[in-house]
């Protein structure tokens, strides 16, 4: 039976994180939602192991379970060091299978740096240093660099990484496996990139609150088994992983090139133009995604390889009753109509991905169903995001007010 994997969330020990982010609340939101299995998160933090320890039951599979929810250990590290006279700021995800390697690793890791500070510690440790340490402690452990894109910390980033992968893990590099594309990019834009073709191309949601738990998700069709689905990765098997669960990348935070301090988002052509300055102060622009992915590619927008694991582009279901009613995706009347509809159909991703659109339209707000059937069509309007600002989603005036708008195609 496939079941659906968020493996990059963080706890309420993060910054900028919801006290809401306990195991408790995470499990909850998981059934909510339609997660079958869990990434912990900030296993590095002392509080936060205590309580998974205490609340999260060992199996004989590398997994652990609470409320009949799948837990795997994980933690996001954030690696800030020089090298070469240069700075590079890089975050990477680890996975482990047992509290033995995650202590083991803790051990190593506190001697370098203040674990307790955040739960996702920032260390001044080169990420091929760190690779050495947790393959050295348990070669199952999964070492997965984070939302490789993004500008500021990330393997790729346009000011924070490296052109290739193995100048930032050198050695260790045919160790890793799976790389995480991040809510600014999509499969799509990574499959330019033949260097990446024999990685598998993960997406979590890199959630700090309980709601945005399966934003983007991975599917599988495996045992619920730490090592099956790190073998399922590693071979990048397609009868085993089958799709990815994304945004639309234009709603990342960091789509488009732009300087948010003077409001101006630009396209790769347009911030050419502009030699890469803000055309306002004229202060370098932050060079976002698209670009950075257009930098290093070497082959077409548009080309698949042949292994590809195919993804599937979605709007939350709190945004898309949002966009139906015109009103804020916090509002009352919003979280009453999602309360609805999880009730009376299941899971947010079974609504959005397999109740028949006739059912949604006749046993809910036939506007929000409507919208549920754009969203599976693609034809959404997105204004892309830009230097940390969310892009914005329409799905309503899409249409009637953007006609001409390139369309979204759901694969």
């Amino acid at each position: 039976m496939p079941f659906v994997a968020d493996l990059h969330i963080h706890s309420k020990y993060s910054r900028a994180t919801s006290r809401d982010m306990d195991v408790a609340h995470i499990a909850a939101w998981a059934k909510t939602k339609g997660i079958g299995l869990m990434g912990t998160g900030d296993f590095t933090h002392h509080l936060w192991l205590e309580e998974l320890k205490s609340k999260l039951e060992p199996t004989d599979t590398g997994l652990f379970v609470h409320a009949g929810i799948s837990f795997m250990l994980s933690a996001e590290v954030s690696s800030i060091y020089s090298k070469k006279g240069r700075t590079y700021r890089i975050h990477n995800l680890i996975l482990a299978p047992s509290f033995k390697s995650v202590d083991a690793i803790n051990e190593a890791l506190g001697a370098v740096g203040n674990l307790a500070s955040d739960g996702r510690p920032i260390l001044g440790l080169d990420a091929e240093d760190l690779a050495k340490i947790v393959f050295d402690i348990d070669e199952n452990c999964m070492l997965v660099p984070g939302h490789i894109w993004t500008p500021w910390f990330s393997l790729f980033g346009s000011n924070s990484g490296f052109d290739r992968i193995e100048d930032c893990f050198g050695k260790w590099t045919q160790k890793i496996f799976a790389l995480e594309t991040g809510l600014s990019s999509d499969p799509s834009m990574n499959w330019r990139l033949s260097a990446l073709d024999r990685f598998s191309l993960v997406s979590n949601s890199d959630s700090h609150s309980p709601m945005k738990i399966g934003r983007e998700a991975n599917v599988f069709d495996c045992a619920l088994d730490y090592f099956e689905i790190r073998d399922a990765l590693r071979t990048k098997d397609k009868k085993k992983f089958l799709y990815t669960i994304e945004f639309f990348p234009e709603e990342g935070k960091y789509h488009y090139d732009g300087h948010r301090l003077c409001g101006v988002r630009l396209s790769p052509a347009e911030s050419l133009q502009h030699k890469n300055r803000c055309p306002k102060c004229g202060k370098p622009l932050t060079i976002g995604v698209m670009n950075r992915v257009h930098q290093l590619a070497d082959r077409p927008e548009g080309f698949v390889p042949g292994n590809a694991i195919p993804f599937k582009n979605l709007v939350p279901l709190d945004e898309i009753i949002a966009d139906a009613r015109q009103v804020g995706k916090g509002s009352v009347a919003v979280e009453k109509e999602y309360q609805q509809m999880i009730a009376r159909f299941g899971t947010e991703l079974e609504i959005l991905t397999q109740v028949p659109q006739e059912d949604l339209s006749r046993l809910s707000n036939p506007k929000v169903a409507e919208g549920i059937g754009r969203v599976r069509a693609g034809r959404v309007h997105v204004e892309p995001g830009f230097d940390g600002e969310y892009g914005k989603v329409a799905i309503f005036g899409s249409e009637e007010t953007a006609a001409g708008d390139q369309q979204l195609s759901l694969f």
